[in-house]
């Protein structure tokens, strides 16, 4: 087992959140007037430099609990003490949190099962699931492919179960199962999408089939980037990290070049950062960029203990 691709896919989602925090909302072209080179401070939340958001927060609530084995409910009793009580928040109070997400976490205040809490309408296709999804990438990336899928879509469904955002999760952990295995970038995204085409070959996924057309069509890599999107959207946050991922040396070209896409900046940088970090592993990132990051020793222990009991 590589710890330090693990933890470079843990680390480099975090680290990729609190880089995109300061310039959530702004535009590409604000951006490119002053382009992200680190991490710096204040700007959109007018927090401190290394802070992270929700995405991190739902990420290590995920974490946290597939140390001590895989249980949906716990899982979601963790949410719920993230939004009620502060729980993995970097200032013990949660900001900036998605719609569905919201709605989800009301529903299993509610007693609705995990299972069903998230929403399945078309509306529902945020990148809320997307963001969270590394941990369970590469605590069960050994496993039968089956079951891996399967633990991955139920770990989106407790707040995105539409068959769209499980499907953007599975083809996303799939990429992530190959980069752990030590694959290329291009290798692990055109295998994934090999076997993600005949996981998906079915019904409900099926009819969702042609909104993945760009990234089943295996040629992402070749697009400009002003047709990459860097909204909320699940189908522009899978599209833009596998893009940044494919057209980058390193991993902070990576990261970096996700952030200053734009808009949904955390979101992006921290899908972003997740497979990056697969890829260029914990050393890979820079040692300043971790050492800024808000709660460094809690956030350590955790992964660490995440990758002992692996």
């Amino acid at each position: 087992m590589d710890n330090n691709k693990i933890l470079g896919g843990l680390w480099g989602a975090v680290v990729g959140d609190a880089l995109g925090v300061p310039v959530e909302f702004i535009t590409r072209e604000e951006v490119r007037h002053d382009p992200v080179t680190g991490m710096r401070g204040f700007g959109t939340f007018k927090l401190p430099a290394g802070s992270w958001s929700d995405d991190s927060s739902l990420l290590l609530c995920t974490a946290d609990s597939l140390v001590h084995g895989f249980n949906l409910n716990d899982i979601a009793t963790r949410f719920i003490k993230w939004y009620s009580e502060g729980l993995w928040t970097p200032y013990s109070k949660a900001f900036d949190i998605g719609n569905a997400t919201r709605a989800a976490i009301s529903r299993l205040k509610r007693g609705i099962s995990p299972e069903l809490a998230g929403g399945d309408s078309e509306g529902d296709n945020g990148n809320g699931s997307l963001m969270r999804i590394i941990p369970v990438a590469v605590k069960f990336h050994k496993m039968d492919i089956d079951d891996f899928i399967s633990r991955v879509h139920a770990v989106s469904s407790i707040t995105h179960r539409h068959s769209r955002s499980l499907m953007a999760c599975g083809i996303y952990c799939l990429i992530a199962r190959n980069l752990l295995e030590g694959k290329s970038p291009m290798d692990a995204y055109q295998e994934a999408i090999e076997l993600a085409s005949g996981i998906y070959d079915r019904d409900p996924f099926r009819m969702e089939l042609h909104y993945f057309r760009r990234v089943f069509g295996g040629k992402i890599a070749s697009l400009p980037e002003d047709t990459i999107k860097s909204s909320g959207y699940v189908i522009d946050t899978l599209e833009a990290s596998i893009w940044c991922l494919l057209t980058s040396g390193s991993y902070s070209e990576t990261v970096l070049k996700a952030v200053n896409l734009g808009y949904d900046t955390d979101t992006t940088g921290c899908v972003t950062g997740g497979l990056a970090g697969i890829l260029y592993g914990y050393s890979g990132i820079l040692g300043e960029w971790i050492n800024a990051i808000a709660r460094k020793g809690d956030i350590e222990k955790l992964f660490m203990g995440l990758v002992e009991g692996m």
